[in-house]
């Protein structure tokens, strides 16, 4: 799911914030984007609600990252027993005018797959990128006490009804 939809209470936004900005200090360049999907009827069939998906584009196709764009997708687990999510991996995909030119799944082995694969230093910079990314959103918040980000508890949306 975009990451402006998942934006839903103050914590979660300044979190999200946080890994935008993580990702701008090991790369510069790159510009984030946090609606990379439209919201056409067949895109939003596939979006995933249980994650936050934040597309980063680099100034042009680079050699060092074999790509031009960057989704990543932070994949969360919401226990029902107590209303918290928290992060349990990243899956990462670069792009250029192809296509999908390579994957990192942190869920699996942490390699990267595909034609054309970042060199060692970018590789290195990505997994950090996706540890630090999970440790962030491992603070396990509960949602239910969340506050929105436009100020309201969620105590008084359940007044108002």
């Amino acid at each position: 799911m975009n990451a402006v939809e998942q934006a839903r209470s103050l914590e979660f936004t300044t979190k999200i914030a946080a890994i935008v900005n993580l990702f701008k200090s090991e790369f510069p360049d790159a510009r984030a984007d946090l609606k990379p999907w439209t919201n056409d009827p067949d895109t939003q069939e596939l979006v995933d609600p249980d994650s936050i998906d934040i597309g980063f584009h680099l100034p042009g196709w680079s050699r060092k990252f074999q790509c031009r764009s960057i989704l990543v997708q932070i994949r969360l687990y919401k226990d029902p027993l107590d209303d918290t999510r928290r992060a349990i991996g990243i899956e990462a995909a670069g792009f250029d005018y192809r296509g999908k030119a390579w994957r990192l799944s942190t869920i699996q082995d942490w390699q990267f797959v595909g034609e054309g694969e970042p060199v060692p230093e970018i590789q290195e910079k990505l997994k950090y990128f996706c540890r630090e990314a999970i440790s962030i959103l491992s603070q396990i918040s509960n949602t239910s006490s969340e506050h929105k980000a436009d100020g309201t508890g969620a105590h008084t949306r359940r007044q108002k009804e």
